[in-house]
Protein backbone atom coordinates (compact mmCIF):
# COMPACT_ATOMS: atom_id res chain seq x y z
CA UNK A 1 0.00 0.00 0.00
CA UNK A 2 1.03 3.53 -1.11
CA UNK A 3 2.35 5.34 1.53
CA UNK A 4 0.01 8.03 3.56
CA UNK A 5 2.39 10.90 2.04
CA UNK A 6 2.19 9.62 -1.52
CA UNK A 7 -1.43 8.70 -1.26
CA UNK A 8 -2.24 12.30 0.25
CA UNK A 9 0.12 13.77 -3.07
CA UNK A 10 -1.51 11.42 -4.96
CA UNK A 11 -5.34 12.01 -4.07
CA UNK A 12 -4.71 15.93 -4.62
CA UNK A 13 -3.22 15.40 -7.99
CA UNK A 14 -6.82 13.30 -8.92
CA UNK A 15 -8.75 16.32 -7.76
CA UNK A 16 -6.86 18.89 -10.19
CA UNK A 17 -7.00 16.60 -12.36
CA UNK A 18 -10.38 16.48 -12.58
CA UNK A 19 -11.32 20.15 -12.24
CA UNK A 20 -9.02 20.38 -15.38
CA UNK A 21 -11.38 18.03 -17.13
CA UNK A 22 -14.64 19.70 -16.29
CA UNK A 23 -12.79 23.19 -17.60
CA UNK A 24 -12.02 21.51 -21.32
CA UNK A 25 -16.00 19.79 -21.18
CA UNK A 26 -15.30 16.32 -20.34
CA UNK A 27 -18.02 14.85 -18.54
CA UNK A 28 -18.25 11.32 -16.37
CA UNK A 29 -17.17 9.22 -14.13
CA UNK A 30 -13.45 9.86 -13.48
CA UNK A 31 -11.10 7.37 -13.57
CA UNK A 32 -9.63 6.38 -10.21
CA UNK A 33 -5.85 5.76 -10.07
CA UNK A 34 -3.88 2.96 -8.14
CA UNK A 35 -4.18 4.56 -5.00
CA UNK A 36 -7.81 5.25 -5.13
CA UNK A 37 -8.75 1.64 -5.76
CA UNK A 38 -6.39 -0.11 -3.41
CA UNK A 39 -8.32 2.38 -0.71
CA UNK A 40 -11.93 1.22 -1.73
CA UNK A 41 -10.94 -2.47 -2.87
CA UNK A 42 -9.50 -3.24 0.93
CA UNK A 43 -13.02 -2.94 2.90
CA UNK A 44 -14.40 -5.21 0.34
CA UNK A 45 -11.45 -7.59 0.80
CA UNK A 46 -11.94 -7.27 4.36
CA UNK A 47 -15.66 -8.06 4.27
CA UNK A 48 -15.19 -11.11 2.09
CA UNK A 49 -12.84 -12.42 4.47
CA UNK A 50 -14.98 -11.92 7.51
CA UNK A 51 -18.13 -13.83 5.15
CA UNK A 52 -16.08 -16.61 3.69
CA UNK A 53 -13.28 -17.71 7.00
CA UNK A 54 -15.01 -16.26 10.36
CA UNK A 55 -18.83 -16.81 9.80
CA UNK A 56 -18.94 -20.20 8.82
CA UNK A 57 -16.19 -21.38 11.67
CA UNK A 58 -18.67 -19.04 13.78
CA UNK A 59 -21.41 -21.11 12.91
CA UNK A 60 -19.79 -24.48 13.45
CA UNK A 61 -18.97 -23.28 16.73
CA UNK A 62 -22.92 -22.51 17.29
CA UNK A 63 -23.82 -25.49 16.34
CA UNK A 64 -21.24 -27.66 18.34
CA UNK A 65 -22.71 -25.99 21.56
CA UNK A 66 -25.99 -26.60 20.67
CA UNK A 67 -25.18 -30.42 20.16
CA UNK A 68 -23.24 -30.30 23.43
CA UNK A 69 -27.02 -29.71 25.38
CA UNK A 70 -29.50 -32.08 23.50
CA UNK A 71 -29.64 -35.50 24.02
CA UNK A 72 -28.87 -37.76 20.88
CA UNK A 73 -31.27 -41.13 20.25
CA UNK A 74 -29.66 -43.98 21.34
CA UNK A 75 -28.93 -46.44 24.95
CA UNK A 76 -27.57 -45.31 27.65
CA UNK A 77 -23.77 -45.64 28.13
CA UNK A 78 -21.24 -45.07 30.83
CA UNK A 79 -17.86 -45.62 30.75
CA UNK A 80 -14.72 -45.40 32.74
CA UNK A 81 -16.62 -43.85 35.68
CA UNK A 82 -18.71 -41.59 34.38
CA UNK A 83 -21.58 -41.75 32.88
CA UNK A 84 -22.35 -40.45 29.55
CA UNK A 85 -26.69 -41.09 29.24
CA UNK A 86 -28.05 -41.37 26.12
CA UNK A 87 -32.02 -41.21 25.49
CA UNK A 88 -34.90 -40.77 23.15
CA UNK A 89 -36.77 -38.06 24.29
CA UNK A 90 -36.33 -35.00 22.35
CA UNK A 91 -37.96 -32.65 25.22
CA UNK A 92 -37.02 -32.34 28.82
CA UNK A 93 -38.08 -35.56 30.78
CA UNK A 94 -40.81 -35.46 33.62
CA UNK A 95 -38.45 -37.29 35.74
CA UNK A 96 -35.02 -38.77 36.16
CA UNK A 97 -34.86 -42.96 37.39
CA UNK A 98 -31.93 -45.19 37.70
CA UNK A 99 -33.13 -49.17 37.71
CA UNK A 100 -30.61 -50.85 39.37
CA UNK A 101 -30.58 -54.66 38.27
CA UNK A 102 -28.30 -56.90 41.18
CA UNK A 103 -27.38 -59.81 38.79
CA UNK A 104 -23.99 -61.56 39.52
CA UNK A 105 -21.00 -61.24 36.92
CA UNK A 106 -21.42 -64.68 35.19
CA UNK A 107 -25.27 -63.87 33.89
CA UNK A 108 -23.80 -62.78 30.59
CA UNK A 109 -26.69 -64.32 28.44
CA UNK A 110 -29.41 -63.08 30.92
CA UNK A 111 -27.85 -59.46 30.52
CA UNK A 112 -28.32 -59.60 26.82
CA UNK A 113 -31.48 -60.47 26.95
CA UNK A 114 -32.14 -58.00 29.19
CA UNK A 115 -30.13 -54.71 26.95
CA UNK A 116 -32.36 -55.86 24.04
CA UNK A 117 -35.94 -55.78 26.31
CA UNK A 118 -35.09 -52.42 27.79
CA UNK A 119 -33.03 -51.02 24.61
CA UNK A 120 -36.16 -51.21 22.33
CA UNK A 121 -38.25 -49.30 24.61
CA UNK A 122 -36.04 -46.83 25.72
CA UNK A 123 -35.52 -46.39 21.68
CA UNK A 124 -39.13 -44.81 21.98
CA UNK A 125 -39.47 -41.35 21.33
CA UNK A 126 -42.73 -41.36 22.96
CA UNK A 127 -41.15 -42.07 26.10
CA UNK A 128 -41.52 -39.08 28.88
CA UNK A 129 -38.84 -39.85 31.23
CA UNK A 130 -35.12 -40.27 31.27
CA UNK A 131 -34.39 -43.64 32.32
CA UNK A 132 -31.03 -45.44 32.77
CA UNK A 133 -30.52 -48.83 33.08
CA UNK A 134 -27.08 -50.04 35.08
CA UNK A 135 -26.37 -54.18 35.99
CA UNK A 136 -25.08 -54.06 39.49
CA UNK A 137 -22.82 -57.17 41.52
CA UNK A 138 -20.45 -57.32 43.55
CA UNK A 139 -16.63 -57.35 42.86
CA UNK A 140 -15.13 -59.51 40.34
CA UNK A 141 -13.44 -62.90 42.25
CA UNK A 142 -12.50 -65.06 39.45
CA UNK A 143 -9.88 -64.65 36.69
CA UNK A 144 -12.43 -65.09 33.49
CA UNK A 145 -14.38 -62.15 34.63
CA UNK A 146 -11.56 -59.75 35.10
CA UNK A 147 -11.04 -60.02 31.12
CA UNK A 148 -15.13 -60.32 30.06
CA UNK A 149 -16.69 -57.73 32.26
CA UNK A 150 -14.08 -55.11 31.13
CA UNK A 151 -14.71 -55.95 27.57
CA UNK A 152 -18.56 -55.69 28.15
CA UNK A 153 -18.84 -52.47 30.04
CA UNK A 154 -16.48 -51.43 26.71
CA UNK A 155 -19.01 -52.44 24.95
CA UNK A 156 -22.18 -51.39 26.10
CA UNK A 157 -21.19 -49.33 29.78
CA UNK A 158 -24.06 -50.35 31.74
CA UNK A 159 -22.13 -52.34 34.54
CA UNK A 160 -21.94 -50.96 37.87
CA UNK A 161 -19.13 -53.28 40.47
CA UNK A 162 -19.58 -52.40 43.99
CA UNK A 163 -16.06 -53.02 45.82
CA UNK A 164 -17.14 -52.86 48.88
CA UNK A 165 -19.35 -56.17 49.15
CA UNK A 166 -18.46 -59.53 48.17
CA UNK A 167 -21.58 -61.44 46.27
CA UNK A 168 -24.44 -62.39 47.69
CA UNK A 169 -28.13 -62.43 48.15
CA UNK A 170 -29.01 -61.06 51.66
CA UNK A 171 -25.61 -60.10 52.80
CA UNK A 172 -26.04 -56.65 52.75
CA UNK A 173 -25.85 -56.05 48.69
CA UNK A 174 -28.57 -54.00 48.41
CA UNK A 175 -27.92 -51.55 50.81
CA UNK A 176 -24.30 -51.28 49.55
CA UNK A 177 -25.94 -50.45 46.01
CA UNK A 178 -28.56 -47.95 47.33
CA UNK A 179 -25.03 -46.21 49.35
CA UNK A 180 -22.73 -46.29 46.13
CA UNK A 181 -25.51 -44.31 44.30
CA UNK A 182 -25.95 -41.92 46.92
CA UNK A 183 -22.20 -41.23 46.01
CA UNK A 184 -21.70 -41.92 42.22
CA UNK A 185 -24.71 -39.71 41.10
CA UNK A 186 -24.45 -37.03 44.01
CA UNK A 187 -23.62 -34.05 41.49
CA UNK A 188 -26.48 -35.69 38.99
CA UNK A 189 -28.81 -37.21 41.38
CA UNK A 190 -32.05 -38.64 39.81
CA UNK A 191 -35.92 -38.44 41.11
CA UNK A 192 -35.76 -42.13 42.00
CA UNK A 193 -33.75 -44.69 42.40
CA UNK A 194 -35.43 -48.42 41.86
CA UNK A 195 -33.90 -52.13 42.93
CA UNK A 196 -34.66 -54.82 40.52
CA UNK A 197 -33.96 -58.36 40.13
CA UNK A 198 -32.94 -59.79 36.95
CA UNK A 199 -36.09 -62.25 36.41
CA UNK A 200 -38.41 -59.11 36.18
CA UNK A 201 -39.74 -57.52 32.81
CA UNK A 202 -40.54 -53.38 33.10
CA UNK A 203 -42.87 -52.05 30.38
CA UNK A 204 -40.90 -49.28 30.87
CA UNK A 205 -43.92 -47.06 29.30
CA UNK A 206 -46.59 -48.06 31.94
CA UNK A 207 -43.56 -47.91 34.55
CA UNK A 208 -43.24 -43.96 33.46
CA UNK A 209 -47.28 -43.51 33.81
CA UNK A 210 -47.21 -45.50 36.73
CA UNK A 211 -44.20 -43.03 38.65
CA UNK A 212 -44.77 -40.12 37.08
CA UNK A 213 -47.99 -39.77 39.10
CA UNK A 214 -46.25 -40.05 42.71
CA UNK A 215 -44.29 -37.51 44.90
CA UNK A 216 -40.47 -36.81 44.53
CA UNK A 217 -39.78 -36.90 48.39
CA UNK A 218 -39.84 -39.81 50.72
CA UNK A 219 -41.62 -41.77 48.12
CA UNK A 220 -41.59 -45.51 48.50
CA UNK A 221 -43.16 -47.86 45.78
CA UNK A 222 -43.45 -51.39 44.87
CA UNK A 223 -45.69 -54.37 45.10
CA UNK A 224 -46.86 -54.77 49.03
CA UNK A 225 -45.87 -58.48 50.71
CA UNK A 226 -47.44 -60.03 51.95
CA UNK A 227 -49.25 -60.96 48.14
CA UNK A 228 -52.52 -61.03 49.96
CA UNK A 229 -52.27 -57.01 51.28
CA UNK A 230 -52.85 -53.78 49.15
CA UNK A 231 -52.29 -52.05 51.95
CA UNK A 232 -48.76 -49.92 51.40
CA UNK A 233 -48.96 -49.25 54.60
CA UNK A 234 -48.30 -52.35 55.99
CA UNK A 235 -45.28 -54.70 55.31
CA UNK A 236 -42.94 -53.87 53.02
CA UNK A 237 -42.50 -53.82 48.81
CA UNK A 238 -41.59 -57.26 47.19
CA UNK A 239 -37.89 -57.51 46.33
CA UNK A 240 -39.00 -57.70 42.78
CA UNK A 241 -38.76 -54.66 41.76
CA UNK A 242 -39.09 -51.00 44.10
CA UNK A 243 -37.99 -47.19 43.87
CA UNK A 244 -37.12 -45.02 46.52
CA UNK A 245 -36.98 -41.03 45.71
CA UNK A 246 -33.72 -39.65 45.74
CA UNK A 247 -34.22 -37.98 49.21
CA UNK A 248 -34.55 -41.69 51.02
CA UNK A 249 -31.48 -42.96 48.90
CA UNK A 250 -29.32 -39.99 50.58
CA UNK A 251 -30.61 -40.83 53.97
CA UNK A 252 -29.61 -44.59 53.70
CA UNK A 253 -26.86 -43.77 52.55
CA UNK A 254 -25.99 -41.76 55.82
CA UNK A 255 -28.54 -43.76 58.53
CA UNK A 256 -26.16 -45.96 60.99
CA UNK A 257 -28.33 -45.21 63.32
CA UNK A 258 -31.12 -47.19 61.47
CA UNK A 259 -28.96 -49.46 59.20
CA UNK A 260 -26.21 -50.71 62.05
CA UNK A 261 -26.72 -54.42 62.88
CA UNK A 262 -30.11 -54.33 60.35
CA UNK A 263 -28.20 -55.35 57.13
CA UNK A 264 -28.00 -59.05 56.77
CA UNK A 265 -31.53 -60.77 55.88
CA UNK A 266 -33.92 -60.72 53.65
CA UNK A 267 -32.80 -57.16 52.06
CA UNK A 268 -36.55 -56.19 50.65
CA UNK A 269 -37.59 -56.51 54.07
CA UNK A 270 -34.73 -55.10 55.63
CA UNK A 271 -35.63 -51.82 53.25
CA UNK A 272 -39.01 -51.85 54.86
CA UNK A 273 -37.73 -52.43 58.16
CA UNK A 274 -34.81 -49.24 57.37
CA UNK A 275 -37.66 -46.56 56.77
CA UNK A 276 -40.17 -48.13 59.46
CA UNK A 277 -37.37 -46.96 62.29
CA UNK A 278 -35.87 -43.89 60.58
CA UNK A 279 -40.26 -42.96 60.14
CA UNK A 280 -39.32 -42.15 56.64
CA UNK A 281 -40.81 -43.39 53.14
CA UNK A 282 -44.35 -42.25 54.40
CA UNK A 283 -45.98 -41.84 50.75
CA UNK A 284 -46.07 -45.18 49.86
CA UNK A 285 -48.11 -46.76 47.18
CA UNK A 286 -48.81 -50.35 45.79
CA UNK A 287 -48.96 -51.15 41.78
CA UNK A 288 -50.50 -54.39 42.90
CA UNK A 289 -52.31 -56.00 40.52
CA UNK A 290 -49.72 -54.12 37.48
CA UNK A 291 -46.94 -55.97 39.04
CA UNK A 292 -47.17 -59.33 40.07
CA UNK A 293 -45.20 -62.95 39.26
CA UNK A 294 -45.33 -64.71 36.52
CA UNK A 295 -48.27 -66.09 36.17
CA UNK A 296 -48.20 -70.55 37.07
CA UNK A 297 -50.93 -73.25 36.23
CA UNK A 298 -50.78 -73.70 39.83
CA UNK A 299 -50.44 -70.61 42.19
CA UNK A 300 -48.93 -71.10 44.96
CA UNK A 301 -50.11 -67.67 46.05
CA UNK A 302 -51.68 -64.47 45.12
CA UNK A 303 -48.55 -62.76 43.98
CA UNK A 304 -49.04 -64.75 40.99
CA UNK A 305 -51.71 -64.41 38.37
CA UNK A 306 -52.76 -64.28 34.63
CA UNK A 307 -51.08 -61.28 32.14
CA UNK A 308 -53.30 -58.47 32.62
CA UNK A 309 -53.79 -55.40 30.10
CA UNK A 310 -51.98 -52.98 31.92
CA UNK A 311 -49.21 -54.93 33.69
CA UNK A 312 -46.30 -52.26 34.74
CA UNK A 313 -44.08 -55.56 35.75
CA UNK A 314 -43.83 -58.91 35.55
CA UNK A 315 -41.50 -61.01 37.85
CA UNK A 316 -40.16 -64.88 38.10
CA UNK A 317 -39.26 -64.54 34.24
CA UNK A 318 -36.57 -67.52 35.48
CA UNK A 319 -35.78 -68.87 31.98
CA UNK A 320 -35.86 -68.08 28.24
CA UNK A 321 -39.31 -70.25 27.50
CA UNK A 322 -41.00 -67.76 30.57
CA UNK A 323 -39.24 -64.73 28.84
CA UNK A 324 -40.92 -65.47 25.61
CA UNK A 325 -43.89 -66.00 26.95
CA UNK A 326 -44.16 -62.93 28.52
CA UNK A 327 -42.52 -60.83 25.42
CA UNK A 328 -44.92 -62.82 23.05
CA UNK A 329 -47.74 -62.12 24.88
CA UNK A 330 -47.15 -58.29 25.19
CA UNK A 331 -46.42 -58.17 21.41
CA UNK A 332 -42.59 -56.90 22.17
CA UNK A 333 -41.80 -57.95 18.21
CA UNK A 334 -44.15 -56.04 16.77
CA UNK A 335 -41.93 -53.57 14.84
CA UNK A 336 -40.35 -56.62 13.52
CA UNK A 337 -40.23 -55.91 9.29
CA UNK A 338 -40.10 -58.48 6.49
CA UNK A 339 -37.11 -59.17 4.89
CA UNK A 340 -35.62 -61.62 3.05
CA UNK A 341 -33.07 -62.97 5.42
CA UNK A 342 -35.16 -64.24 7.85
CA UNK A 343 -38.81 -66.50 7.60
CA UNK A 344 -40.22 -67.84 11.00
CA UNK A 345 -42.64 -70.32 10.79
CA UNK A 346 -46.07 -69.59 12.58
Amino acid sequence: MPAPSNLLRSMANDAKHQAAMRKQGVHGFPRLSASSKALILLPVLLLAFIYLIVYPKEFELQALMSSCGQPPNAYTAAANGSSTTVHAYAREPDFRLLIGILTRADFYERRHLLRMVYGLQLASPDLAAQIDVRFVFCRLYKDDQRVLIPLEILTHGDIIVLDACEENLNGGKTHTFFTAAASLYADAPYDYVMKADDDIMFRLPELVASLGAMPRQDMYYGATIPCGSMDPSKGYMSGMGYALSWDLVEWLAGAEEVTKGRIVGTEDKMTGEWLRLGGKGRNRFNAKPAMYDYPLPVPIDSCSHAFVPDTIAVHRLKDNPRWAHALGYFNFTAGLKSSKFYKFDA
